[in-house]
């Protein structure tokens, strides 16, 4: 899906949790250790390797978890009229935002740990075009739900090496850093959303 270019928000938001703030430390950590290991050494650290990345994928779910409950606070405090709102021509309305968030839990984050997609790409095609508040909220339900049952169902021995995504071989921790890290930009990117139009996002009151 193509990302369709934005200015810049007016000012930078945080939207990681002090338990994500963690998780992220955690995942660097991790990332620096497996790269740094020689190569004869990492040949015997199977049983590590699989422990380490089933960390990995805990930290991941949890503040998925984390990314879920703001996302759809936010969405339920949106009124249905201002779903259709953008900042300006050109870049991504209110239910284009949380509907892109949906299709990543239908179908990147799952894919690019090895799990699958809940749906076809043809089906996905139109999920932009979705602008229904009570349509978006549960498309966006559906599809943490999936995120999380697929991810949770991965057997942590196959997330130990590196996996191909967009063309180059990445460590787990490394996609992990790449999925959270763009789901957190929408999620900063919707708080700003919020605060233009007078909306405290739910965990600020």
């Amino acid at each position: 899906m193509r990302r369709l270019q934005r200015p810049p928000m007016p000012c930078a938001v945080s939207t990681l949790s002090r338990a994500s703030r963690r998780a992220t430390a955690i995942l660097l950590c991790m990332g620096v250790a497996i790269v740094a290991l020689p190569h004869a050494a990492r040949a015997g650290q199977d049983a590590a390797a699989k422990e380490s990345a089933a960390a990995v994928k805990a930290a991941f779910l949890a503040d998925m978890e984390a990314m879920r409950i703001k996302f759809v606070g936010l969405a339920e405090a949106f009124p249905p009229d201002k779903y259709t709102w953008r900042p300006v021509d050109g870049v991504r309305s209110v239910s284009e935002v949380l509907m892109l968030i949906a299709s990543e839990g239908y179908g990147f984050a799952p894919i690019v740990f090895g799990g699958k997609p809940a749906m076809s790409r043809d089906a996905a095609v139109g999920l932009p075009m979705v602008t229904d508040k009570v349509q978006v909220m549960g498309y966006l339900d559906q599809a943490f739900a999936h995120a999380k049952q697929s991810i949770e169902a991965i057997d942590p021995a196959t997330l130990a090496g590196k996996r191909n995504v967009f063309g180059r071989d990445r460590t787990t921790p490394e996609i992990v850093l790449m999925v959270a890290g763009d789901m957190h930009e929408h999620l900063g990117q919707l708080i700003a959303y919020a605060r233009m139009n007078h909306i405290v996002p739910p965990w600020s009151k």
